[in-house]
């Protein structure tokens, strides 16, 4: 739900009455991930998407209906469904959704609410829902922030609402989307409930070094993929709005003292385009020793394996020189700007999916390296929204990384 939140928060603001239809567990080759979300109005308009198109209709249905009767209601759609082909996905995975109805007289609107408005402000918050349980729980939902306070609740027995928020600040401390399993009263013992808890978290860092016209095709593309991006140059004269309008940030500094000030986390990717040996060194020195996604850097192989030995005579170590993506990107034969930000894209994508890089043409590995199968006949499986969306780390400074949390201790479900 909160992938839609944008435009869910206006409907919200507008005072429109709708039902949102989400992904709460995937099996197999499943094309959406747990937390993608359809939502329908009561004039019918529909946003977002629950499988890519392989059963949106029947979704939209589920969505009218609910908006007429009240109710919220588990379905699971899959290749092994009598009418696959009609409302099945026949690339052959499984998909459990839930929809639920947020009109203006339900008791869930208000903490939907809040979640839409925390996210679409780009704040981190989590979102838990009652998925599988009593009926009077069902669609039940608590806001829970990094600080640990919590709005809205089940219902139920109050210790409940303190295992769940516990439970989903640890989810929100790790970025993460999925269910868990937990007792009525608040414990592991007693009728279970599922609960699908789903994170907002600010969006992960592209820090690209070297305000060079390579730079500017990798801020836009590292912006399309949903990155905010900082350009960082020591020359004035290169590093200027006008050349990278779509920067969220230019930085005119020396990129080892900018990299030592500012905040990184396990989702920050890292592009060293300076090639020059006077900047790269000390800042790879210290990008390899920070607990990031990524380190590329741009240059030829012999520039790469003089910078290599560079490194070396400064004290970098073998198993941290293992981690530079040098040269950096995937070989597609890029030449342009716009083919080699493609090339530097697609390994940071291979990198944070787990992809080989390889063509699927003839392949027999897996199109979706990340999700985590639903076990057959159950609801429940936990899905991380983004396998590199670690707790937030310090950065050399000892300063938390952004994002705000709690400092809690990340426990799993």
């Amino acid at each position: 739900m909160l992938d839609i939140a944008e435009e869910l928060n206006r409907w919200v603001g507008q005072g429109r009455d709708f039902a949102v239809a989400t992904v709460v567990a995937v099996g197999g080759s499943a094309p959406r991930r747990p937390g993608a979300a359809l939502a329908v109005d009561a004039d019918g308009t529909a946003i977002g998407s629950v499988s890519g198109g392989c059963v949106e209709g029947a979704v939209y249905d589920l969505c009218q209906q609910a908006l007429d009767n009240g109710e919220t209601v588990l379905e699971r759609f899959g290749y092994s469904d009598e009418d696959a082909f009609a409302v099945g996905l026949t690339c052959g995975g499984v998909i459990d959704i839930l929809v639920t109805p947020v009109r203006a007289a339900d008791p869930v609107r208000p903490v939907v609410a809040s979640a839409l408005t925390a996210a679409a402000r780009g704040e981190a918050a989590a979102v838990a829902r009652i998925v599988t349980g009593p009926a009077d729980l069902l669609g039940r939902a608590l806001v829970v922030r990094p600080d640990g306070s919590y709005e809205g609740g089940f219902g139920a027995h109050p210790e409940l609402d303190r295992t769940v928020t516990g439970e989903a600040g640890a989810f929100l401390d790790a970025g993460r989307t999925g269910t868990l399993e937990i007792g009525e009263q608040g414990s592991r013992c007693g009728s279970p409930l599922t609960v699908l808890v789903e994170s907002s978290v600010p969006p992960p860092r592209m820090i690209v070094f070297g305000a060079i016209d390579f730079a500017s095709a990798l801020v836009r593309v590292g912006k399309f993929l949903g990155y905010h991006v900082t350009v960082c140059d020591a020359r004035p004269v290169f590093a200027t709005p006008a050349r990278f309008p779509e920067a969220d940030e230019i930085v005119v500094e020396w990129p080892h003292r900018y990299l030592e000030r500012t905040d990184v986390d396990g989702r920050t990717v890292l592009c060293v385009l300076t090639h020059d040996a006077k900047f790269d060194v000390p800042l790879l020195k210290l990008a390899l020793r920070l607990p990031v996604a990524y380190v590329g850097a741009m240059g030829s192989r012999r520039t790469h394996l003089d910078r290599n030995e560079r490194l070396r005579e400064v004290g970098v170590t073998e198993p941290e020189l293992a981690r530079l993506r040098s040269p950096i990107g995937l070989d597609l034969g890029a030449r342009t700007p716009e083919e080699t930000a493609l090339s530097i894209a697609a390994e940071i994508v291979a990198n944070r999916r787990g992809g080989s890089g390889v063509s699927l043409t003839g392949a027999h590995t897996p199109i979706h390296h990340d999700v985590t199968p639903a076990p057959p006949g159950r609801i429940g499986s936990v899905a991380c929204a983004d396998p590199l969306a670690l707790s937030p780390v310090r950065n050399s400074a000892g300063r938390p990384a952004p994002g705000g949390t709690s400092g809690r201790p990340s426990s799993r479900p």
